[in-house]
Parts: structure tokens; C-alpha cells; sequence
């Protein structure tokens, strides 16, 4: 296929609007996730079964799921734990007696789930809940607290975590930026709803193929070329399509906001994972920083990385926004010449309004830190 021919179908698929869903996209609202059609679509084009598929800020692992599920080996690393924990659950087969005893599971401890029921305290964290305690959560604050303590009925490790997982997802449907107070009732049946729409995603998942090659890692993406998937040869990649932080956006990858944008990091509390960390953190500074050096520092280190495990003439197709465009893509451009990528569509880039936004500009009134843009390079030099 012409190179002209894959820009239009990359275009196609990037001013992709439809609801995420299908397979097990939708175990989990990651913030910033692009749309698995806009992955698949990149994937298709640019790579072939068998090649190896990396995505470095992997978040939600979109890049992973349809990478394994059309025949591709798949690599993901984030640094934030809970990405790590969803991408895991949402890629890790389950047998047919693990399936069923979630089924039991789910039968057995929440017909009766009530407000008023005791739990023991071992299973709060007053630091992971914190806000949690508020008028509009505290009732949901009990009744996961209710449910994380019947999970070690579960017989394994992975179905212990896919119950979390469905605990998490019907959570952050009742608690991250709702407004008023979810029924107990309500949630026993979202509960139950969630558990059975997700089986049937892992089902769907595991019908597409068993024989995928699948590695995620809980690292700095600075740190790939350390990995032990490279460690007899580095420049084993042959495609990078990924979502970088934004820089100068307020992006929450490690919160929710409960009861008028009050943060709780209440996702690290349902899944078991840990977080020490502040925004900045994810983000790659603060979106405050003057003149955002920290931000292109930690972008370089991590865009160099990446290049070492890249083969030459592999493309990196990236989905990225800026608080502000004008001033910081170019920036961001220069940072990938550095280093040895050559844009392949610098004169007509794909632009996109993103929906349903969820972050925020460090800029008031106007701004374009509601839109994305795609970069697509191919690595061409030794850095």
C-alpha cells in the first residue's frame, strides 16, 4: 500500500468518534486513551504478524490488546502501577473453573450486601481513601470495602484481580466526577452487570488466538533499553505507536475526583498497587513548570531509549496535544531530529478535537489543548 493511501486510512481512523469498546477495551476509563480503532488501524499499516509492537507510556495498554489480538508481539511499560495492574487484567487469560468461580463469586456475597454490614478495618487504607469519606462517597467507600474482603475467596491470583478489576470499573462508574450519591442496590446490580459484560470481552478476547507473546513492564520508560526483552539484541522493534504525556495539560492518570473534584486515589486502594507519587510524577513535571524544561528533559531521555530498541526504518506513530501548539510541537519536534526520527508527514498533519475531554490547559480562555495531533517518524540514525 502507497504511503498516501495509509495517511488517508490513519486519518480515518484518528477522527474515529465512536464509543471505546469490544474485546476488553472497556474494563476501564483510562484517561487520555485513544481509540482502538485509531491502534488497530496504525498496527495493520505499519507493522506485520509476528513483528514486535511497542508502546512505552502504554496507560490502559489499547496498543497491547490490539497488538496481541491481530498477531503481533506486544511490549508495554508505564510507570504508573495501575496501568500496569489494567493492562495485565485486561490481557491474562482465565481457565474455565477461574471464570466459574467468579461467577460463584458473585453470586454468593452480594445478593445481601448492605451498608450496615460490618467489615473488618484491615481492608481501608485512610491514605488511599482519602475524600472517600465524604457525603456523596462514603456509603461507596463501604460497600467496596464490603467487597474487597470477600475477593480472597477466589482461588487464584488472576481471578482475584479480574474481581478487583470489576470492583474498580463499577466503582469509578459511581464515584469518579459523579455527582450525586449511587444506590447500594444500584451498585450491586452495575456490580454484577460489569462482571458479566467483562467475561464476555475476556471470552472474545481469547477467541481471537491463545498464541500471543505479551510483556508489560512496571518501568520508567527511560529505563526500555534495560528491559530483558532486549537483552541479547536492543533494535528488536518494529513499531512504536503510544500517547506521550501532554506537556502543559492537567492530565489525572493516578486519581479520581469525587464529590466536586476532590482527588482520591482510590484506584490504587481497589486494585492493591501502590502510588507515592504526585501528578508531576506522571506527567513529566508539573504543568506549571516556566518554560516546561523538565518536561522536554524527561521526554528526551525517554524518546532516546526508545530509539535504541527501535529497528532502523521503523515508524513511531504517537497521538499527542499541547496547552500550547505554536510554541511547544516544535519543541517537541526538534527533540525527535535530535535523536534520529524523520517526520514522515510534517507538511500535513492529522489534527483531531478530542471528545469528551478530561483534562485540563494551563491556559484559561482559549486554547487548543483540546486538540491532538498525530506524529508519524521512522527512525533513521544512530542517536
Amino acid at each position: 500500500m502507497k504511503l498516501e493511501e495509509k495517511i488517508n486510512r490513519i486519518y480515518d481512523a484518528a477522527q474515529d468518534k465512536s464509543r471505546v469498546q469490544g474485546l476488553t477495551h472497556n474494563f476501564y476509563r483510562y484517561p487520555a486513551r485513544f481509540s482502538p480503532v485509531f491502534a488497530r488501524t496504525a498496527i495493520e499499516l505499519f507493522s506485520k504478524p509476528g513483528d514486535i509492537v511497542l508502546d512505552p507510556y502504554m496507560g490502559g495498554g489499547t496498543t497491547i490488546i490490539e497488538a496481541a489480538a491481530n498477531g503481533r508481539r506486544a511490549i508495554g511499560v508505564d510507570l504508573n502501577s495501575l496501568a500496569c495492574f489494567i493492562a495485565r487484567v485486561k490481557t491474562t487469560l482465565l481457565s474455565t473453573s477461574e471464570k466459574r468461580s467468579l461467577l460463584d463469586w458473585i453470586e454468593h456475597h452480594f445478593e445481601d450486601m448492605k451498608y450496615h454490614h460490618a467489615v473488618d478495618q484491615s481492608y481501608t487504607d485512610d491514605k488511599k481513601t482519602r475524600n472517600l469519606d465524604l457525603v456523596k462517597a462514603r456509603y461507596i467507600k463501604k460497600i467496596v470495602a464490603i467487597a474487597l474482603s470477600t475477593i480472597q475467596t477466589l482461588p487464584t491470583r488472576n481471578a482475584q484481580d479480574f474481581a478487583r478489576c470489576v470492583i474498580l470499573k463499577t466503582a469509578q462508574n459511581a464515584l469518579d466526577g459523579q455527582r450525586g450519591r449511587t444506590p447500594t442496590a444500584s451498585f450491586r446490580k452495575q456490580l454484577r452487570m460489569n462482571l458479566d459484560e467483562m467475561l464476555n470481552g475476556i471470552s472474545d478476547y481469547e477467541i481471537i488466538g491463545r498464541e500471543r507473546q505479551i510483556s508489560i513492564y512496571e518501568k520508567d520508560a527511560a529505563l526500555i533499553d534495560t528491559l530483558p526483552a532486549f537483552s541479547n539484541e536492543k533494535r528488536l522493534v518494529d513499531l512504536v505507536v503510544t500517547s506521550p504525556p501532554y506537556p502543559g495539560l492537567h492530565v489525572l492518570y493516578h486519581r479520581w475526583q469525587v464529590d466536586g473534584r476532590k482527588e482520591s486515589p482510590a484506584p490504587y486502594w481497589i486494585t492493591g498497587t501502590c502510588d507515592g507519587q504526585g501528578d508531576s510524577y506522571y506527567n513529566f513535571g508539573s504543568r506549571h513548570q516556566p518554560g516546561f524544561q523538565k518536561y522536554f528533559d524527561a521526554s528526551m531521555r525517554t524518546l532516546r531509549a526508545i530509539h535504541k530498541v527501535m529497528k532502523p526504518g521503523a515508524h513511531i506513530i504517537q497521538m499527542v496535544a499541547f496547552c500550547n501548539p505554536e510554541e511547544l510541537l516544535p519543541r517537541y519536534l526538534w527533540n525527535m531530529e535530535e535523536l534520529g526520527f524523520k517526520e514522515v508527514l510534517a507538511q500535513d498533519r492529522i489534527w483531531r478535537d478530542v471528545p469528551n475531554r478530561k483534562w485540563h490547559a494551563t491556559f484559561r480562555g482559549h486554547t487548543q489543548g483540546s486538540k491532538e495531533v498525530v506524529l508519524i517518524h521512522k527512525s533513521v540514525a544512530a542517536s
